[in-house]
């Protein structure tokens, strides 16, 4: 039987399964997909330029393209940066496999950026070192993805300066960010970066279902993107080879991919992004309920850069394992057989055996790899009931008390 958490408007029917993250769809979402569905576009109509204008204009960029995911919305970036056979694309170890594998579908090269111990966002001194000797190696990166990890920006200026330095493209990764802020400016405003991507899965901060979105303010990079979305086609004639033989004319100018976003999809996520700050203004209420609840525990809690404001797409706890009796995957398991769906983001990219038979070993990337034997993901999403919250905080420190 369903039980009610009590909360202060955030009352939500649940089993006894709390998960980590999940989305939140309101009447006025159905009526925005039910409306598409009855016109006369389904998909490349009018509903994806107005779903891109309207996060251009939150983020503050001068355009965006919507893409069926944030994988794909990397892959084009990638290609729409010329990355290709003989480049290197940098990124963090401690994302999901996309960050990287955008690169080797460029036929490129990938290597990794050790993670902050404090952030778990690429370390900007790692960089630096790292860039000095490559720079001597005759072997510097095409392009970084910086990753905005849980939702906190990475330090941008700061790259963005090295960028300067040794010639690098920077695509932010920041699938889990709509909503935050770095310096005063939203996240996706590409003030430090060539290019930003956003995923709309069901668990981020706003979702399409499947979807994703390149910010540029770069016209002939989003002229790219638009081709190389839809099978590398224009129908412009200002760029197309010859005279055009008329209005139902096209011509494909380079191999693209099929990798357009639904009409459907972008009318979610224009009625998602209406209430992109009310979702944003919930999780940090939670995150810093958390941040008081779990202080006494022995536990690394999440450090916030003072230049950032996270959205917090996740919020993670590190294990201090010293101090405790049980392993980390002893306390995984306890809490997600207690009803907690806990989650671990994420497993070091390099330590997977695709990447291992690149040449990668455990041990080249040491901060992430530590990271991984303690973090853990804890529930938060805009609809969890502060009842709920109270539970998993209290599972946890049953958990850890005991062993204290």
């Amino acid at each position: 039987m369903a039980k009610r958490f009590p909360t202060t408007g955030y009352v939500e029917a649940m089993t006894d399964y709390i998960p980590y993250g999940r989305q939140d769809i309101s009447q006025q979402d159905i009526d925005a997909v039910i409306e598409v569905l009855r016109s006369d576009w389904i998909t490349q109509g009018p509903a994806i330029d107005r779903f891109e204008q309207a996060v251009a204009n939150y983020c503050g960029a001068k355009y965006a393209v919507a893409v069926s995911s944030a994988t794909a919305a990397l892959h084009i970036a990638c290609l729409a940066a010329n990355l290709g056979q003989g480049d290197t694309l940098w990124t963090s170890p401690n994302t999901f496999v996309a960050s990287a594998n955008c690169g080797l579908y460029c036929g490129a090269k990938v290597d990794f950026v050790d993670i902050n111990p404090n952030t778990y966002n690429l370390s900007v001194d790692e960089l630096e070192s790292k860039l000095a000797e490559a720079e001597k190696q005759g072997c510097l990166p095409k392009i970084l993805i910086p990753v905005h990890f849980a939702g906190q920006s990475c330090e941008m200026e700061q790259i963005a300066a090295l960028s300067q330095r040794y010639g690098f493209k920077i695509i932010e990764d920041a699938s889990h960010a709509i909503g935050g802020s770095y310096q005063g400016k939203s996240i996706g405003s590409c003030q430090f970066s060539d290019m930003a991507v956003f995923s709309f899965h069901p668990v981020k901060i706003i979702t399409t279902g499947e979807g994703g979105m390149v910010l540029t303010n770069h016209e002939e990079l989003y002229q790219r993107l638009i081709r190389l979305r839809s099978h590398g086609i224009t129908r412009n004639p200002d760029l197309m080879q010859g005279e055009s033989h008329g209005s139902w004319y096209y011509q494909q100018l380079e191999l693209g991919f099929n990798y357009r976003m639904t009409d459907i999809q972008a009318a979610l996520g224009s009625s998602q992004l209406q209430r992109l700050d009310e979702f944003v203004e919930r999780r940090r209420f939670l995150a810093n309920r958390y941040n008081q609840l779990l202080q006494d525990l022995p536990l690394m809690l999440p450090w916030q850069h003072p230049d950032s404001e996270s959205s917090w797409h996740l919020y993670v706890i590190r294990l201090k394992l010293d101090k405790i009796d049980k392993t980390h995957r002893q306390i995984f398991e306890e809490l997600r057989s207690l009803g907690i769906g806990v989650n671990l983001h994420y497993i070091p990219v390099h330590t997977h055996p695709y990447y291992q038979e690149l040449g990668f070993q455990l041990g080249n990337f040491t901060q992430s790899e530590k990271y991984y034997h303690e973090a853990i993901s804890i529930p938060i999403y805009y609809t969890l009931p502060d009842e709920a919250q109270k539970e998993v905080v209290n599972l946890i420190r049953q958990r850890l008390d005991e062993n204290i």
